[in-house]
């Protein structure tokens, strides 16, 4: 799909359930330790992704606020306990089917985008994969809409604010953003980093990733 013509709802959606039908294919041939191997999410297994992903796609407002009165007023807890919960509830081929089900779906959770949908599936198919050792590649185009939707909105990753005073560089697309000490690299590395992912930073060059690694040293 070139990345200049993924503007319309459609064309998201069509790149959402290409994701998780891609996602369906690599996990498909997991042994059951791959399954409950740590993810790179703190405190998730591998089957806690994946939960967290199929409850994505059918969260109902009444669902959420039920699940947020449950975790003490607190959103981050609740998908963190509603995902580990669900996980712990199935089996690991319902779990799969769940998600092999999800593919085509088009619903957005109270306060989300469909590009909210495509951002959580880039990043949480890199949460599963790297550290079971799989290469999952990442289409630009699909990076380059999640990176924008992340960059312009607020919480939960404040990425403007985090990167003050830099300029993140894309090297294989036309895409910057911000203004400062240059940190240069592939639009799925800098997508990573703004979310937090720290695993990346080998990817990544220029002053402002040299500068941004030592600040909290």
């Amino acid at each position: 799909m070139a990345e200049e013509t993924m503007t319309s709802g459609d064309q998201i959606w069509r790149a959402v359930a290409a994701e998780r039908a891609g996602l369906v294919e690599l996990l498909e041939p997991l042994s059951q330790a791959d399954w409950d191997h740590p993810s790179l999410c703190d405190g998730w297994r591998v089957r806690d992704v994946v939960a967290h992903i199929v409850l994505s796609a059918r969260a109902s407002l009444g669902w959420i606020l039920i699940n947020v009165i449950r975790a003490r007023g607190s959103l981050d807890r609740a998908i963190r306990d509603t995902a580990i919960r669900h996980a712990n509830r199935i089996t690991t081929q319902q779990l799969l089917g769940e998600l092999r089900d999800s593919i085509d779906a088009r619903v957005t959770a109270i306060g989300t985008t469909p590009a909210d949908r495509l951002m959580d599936l880039l990043v949480h198919g890199q949460d599963i994969a790297v550290p079971l050792g799989i290469t999952r590649d990442m289409p630009v185009a699909a990076a380059r809409l999640a990176i924008n939707r992340i960059w312009t909105m607020g919480a939960p990753f404040h990425a403007r604010k985090k990167f003050t005073g830099y300029r993140l560089v894309a090297t294989d697309t036309d895409w910057s953003a911000g203004a400062g000490a240059a940190i240069t690299g592939p639009l799925a590395a800098l997508l990573l980093i703004v979310t937090g992912r720290e695993h990346v930073w080998d990817q990544l060059t220029g002053a402002g990733a040299a500068r941004y690694e030592q600040r909290d040293r």
